[in-house]
């Protein structure tokens, strides 16, 4: 018998629920439902009208239903009469297949046929602001190299601890934060799950950490690049693919520790990649962190170039231990589930196809890069990823053609008005936040800079 909310809430007291989801930009939407109306949302979910959300709808369609999935409620532990619950979108009678969890859940059974599951960990990075976007919010924190600065992190300590607090409370196994490479950015880390498991704590997170900043009079920003002379906010992701609770991805005797299946699916992944920053980096601000030049801390800490090695944080993959890998393309605002279904769609097409993926690389990627002008490079800008997307017959197939047309269609709509917004010299209400395009540093921060769940 599956989990009842209704009684779930009378045990924990939980007065209201947010019954929510992810639309395709990445944005959190939701509905405050009381307990004594969840019943019925558990069977038949929430309406919403899909075209007011970043989906492929029009106002002619009919009502879009967020049916909630009661492994995912999480009790808000700073405000214990509210539960947040992550949800699946259906509309007349059948899923959405547009949307980012169900395109996550289609690739997690792909992969659960050949009876395998891919767990993951993130490590979301984030900067804290002043209120107006226009700096960071700690005017002490100037070191040239802030990396793991203690003064830094504990003139924050009451917000960390509090975040932290609550990942410890919720389950989740936090185990450090740090102050990051920029002035005024940190990263937390808790334990990596299944992949679904992450991505709805890797959204639940980012709404927290906003929602507790505004708490202690700050603002939190994963935006990818706010400040052009600083390390940008990476959400790098450690892979490994499991059957039962054996790691396949683990070969003891091989030098790198993966299996013939890990390179296998790392192939896939470099294959790939190129196509699918369109996921991964997803707004026009991504493109401002990848390709850049160094910062302030002397390193952008991010890609340039598809590669692989061992313990080495200048290649886009690194394998830091036996067993797994880290992709280190993605950026703050890629879309928590479409930067699990990405990893998952590319992995499988290397399973499936044995794709090798080349000899690893030992140099320092960022002043080596030269002596391998053959390398495949990343995307410049966010147009070029969306056209190798539109280009990948594979991915097509892997999500359906129709699902990536819909992304498509809507990121080339959207990204089209921002850019003759950015070229004009005005003040523009934009999403409840007003950009000054003359005056200010660019920090979009929309709900979201090119459509992220938050930049």
């Amino acid at each position: 018998m599956g989990k009842n909310l209704f009684r779930i809430a009378k045990q924990k007291k939980i007065k209201y629920f947010l019954i929510s989801f992810v639309d395709l930009f990445g944005i959190l939407r939701s509905k405050l439902v009381p307990t004594r109306a969840i019943n019925e949302m558990q069977k038949s979910g929430a309406g919403f009208a899909g075209f007011a959300a970043w989906l492929d709808m029009t106002p002619a369609d009919a009502d879009m239903f967020a049916i909630p999935d009661p492994d995912s409620l999480i009790q808000l532990p700073w405000n214990k009469e509210v539960g947040w619950l992550a949800s699946d979108l259906w509309m007349n009678g059948r899923p959405v297949e547009a949307s980012p969890r169900i395109m996550l859940k289609h690739q997690i059974n792909k992969l659960k046929s050949q009876g395998l599951s891919m767990k993951s960990g993130v490590e979301c990075e984030y900067f804290l602001i002043s209120t107006d976007g226009a700096s960071i919010a700690d005017p002490r924190d100037t070191q040239s190299k802030p990396c793991y600065d203690q003064s830094a992190l504990m003139r924050r300590y009451d917000l960390i601890k509090e975040i932290c607090d609550c990942m410890i409370e919720m389950g989740w196994g936090p185990y450090q934060n740090d102050h990051e490479d920029a002035n005024g950015q940190f990263e937390m880390n808790w334990d990596f799950s299944d992949c679904l498991v992450t991505a709805d704590r890797h959204t639940f997170f980012k709404f927290m950490v906003k929602t507790l900043a505004e708490k202690h009079g700050l603002r939190a920003t994963f935006m990818p690049k706010p400040f052009q002379n600083l390390t940008g906010n990476g959400c790098h992701a450690h892979i490994s693919v499991w059957k039962g609770k054996k790691n396949i991805f683990l070969e003891k005797s091989d030098k790198l520790g993966l299996s013939k299946i890990a390179y296998n699916f790392l192939g896939g992944l470099i294959k790939n990649a190129d196509s699918l920053s369109a996921f991964f980096n997803p707004t026009i601000n991504s493109y401002r962190r990848i390709n850049a030049p160094p910062t302030k801390s002397g390193a952008t800490w991010s890609p340039s170039s598809i590669s692989y090695t061992g313990n080495n944080r200048t290649h886009m993959i690194r394998v830091p231990d036996p067993g797994r890998f880290e992709l280190r393309l993605m950026d703050g605002s890629a879309n928590p589930y479409l930067l699990q279904a990405g990893v998952l769609a590319a992995g499988l097409h290397g399973l499936k196809n044995k794709i090798y993926p080349g000899k690893p690389l030992y140099c320092n990627m960022y002043t080596d890069y030269k002596k391998y002008p053959n390398l495949p490079k990343l995307p410049d800008n966010l147009e070029q990823s969306l056209e190798k997307l539109k280009n990948n017959t594979k991915m097509k197939k892997s999500f359906g053609e129709h699902v990536i047309n819909s992304y498509l269609k809507l990121k080339e709509s959207r990204d089209f008005l921002r850019v003759l917004l950015l070229t004009c010299s005005v003040v523009f209400d934009f999403s409840l936040l007003v950009i000054c395009v003359t005056k200010m540093p660019v920090i979009i921060e929309s709900a979201n800079a090119g459509g992220s769940s938050d930049s």
